[in-house]
């Protein structure tokens, strides 16, 4: 398949299947500024739990809406108030368990880090396999978690382009696209890697 419908596909993928998930959020990452690295933490936690990726990010937006947008934030409000946002942004099937599991990620990132993530990245001594480690520790965020943030967040941090984890690269090679993360990062450039990847888990 050439270089050129290559190209075509992957336009088409993220024309059908809509931005980045940070793009969605409205989330500026390449700035690598805290708040919007712990929304999309947040956001990764929401979109690990079995449910659809819809409600999920219907959720995450819900959180910035309560305001709940840098992780002391979050701490200072009660554990009913997160139930309530997250059962209104129709999350209800999890919403007690998640509820408590936000606010122990929100602690942790506050007793650890400082609130803030790229402190995070510090402490991995910027090595992608010890930034999914760390990330991991979060409860909540699993494999599936740790992926989703890498897979947005390696616009703002260079160690982790190009990143794809096996789900993408799976999903790219069924639908004829490059099958490791630089052919993909290759096809699209960094800025747009983000999108082709979360057009592919959509797709799935």
């Amino acid at each position: 398949m050439t270089g050129t419908t290559q190209k075509d596909i992957a336009a088409d993928l993220m024309a059908r299947h809509g931005p980045s998930l940070a793009g969605e959020l409205g989330l500026e990452l390449s700035q690598n500024t805290p708040a919007p690295l712990f929304r999309l933490l947040c956001a990764a936690l929401l979109l690990s739990a079995r449910i659809s990726s819809d409600l999920a990010m219907r959720a995450a937006a819900a959180l910035a809406e309560a305001g709940w947008t840098t992780p002391a934030k979050l701490a200072d409000s009660t554990w009913q108030e997160r139930v309530e946002v997250l059962n209104g942004a129709g999350y209800a099937r999890f919403d007690e368990k998640t509820a408590t599991m936000l606010g122990e990620l929100a602690e942790k990132l506050l007793d650890d880090y400082g609130g803030d993530l790229r402190r995070l990245r510090q402490a991995a001594g910027r090595d992608p396999d010890e930034e999914h480690r760390l990330l991991r520790e979060f409860k909540g965020i699993g494999n599936l978690g740790a992926d989703i943030f890498c897979r947005e967040a390696q616009v703002a941090w260079d160690e982790l382009y190009p990143y794809a984890d096996s789900r993408t690269l799976s999903e790219a090679a069924r639908r004829g696209l490059p099958e490791t993360p630089e052919g993909l990062g290759d096809l699209v450039g960094r800025a747009r890697l983000p999108g082709l990847l979360a057009a592919l888990m959509r797709a799935a």
